[in-house]
């Protein structure tokens, strides 16, 4: 038994908006700028709603194929990688 799981069991997304989306995670909440975080900007709503948490270090968007390490969006400096589209 995982002590303490429930607690961060939970994500929810709380707002969208042009610059980024809002998510709590497990009482947390914490911003994804488009700029940083690219990858939503044109993503439909319900896609970037369905998002899990499969345990307390990561997130993961089954529509997108999005994987994410909470700590990417608590620290986005330590990851500074970030998809750029491919020139034509």
């Amino acid at each position: 038994m995982r002590s303490g799981w429930h607690k961060h069991s939970e994500v929810e997304v709380t707002h969208i908006s042009n610059h980024g989306l809002w998510l709590l995670i497990g009482g947390k909440e914490s911003f994804l700028s488009f700029e940083n975080f690219p990858w939503f900007k044109k993503a439909p709503v319900s896609a970037i709603l369905n998002v899990k948490l499969p345990n307390p270090h990561h997130l993961y968007w089954p529509d997108l194929d999005i994987d994410l390490a909470v700590e990417s969006i608590e620290h986005p400096e330590r990851f500074p990688l970030v998809a750029k589209p491919t020139p034509r």
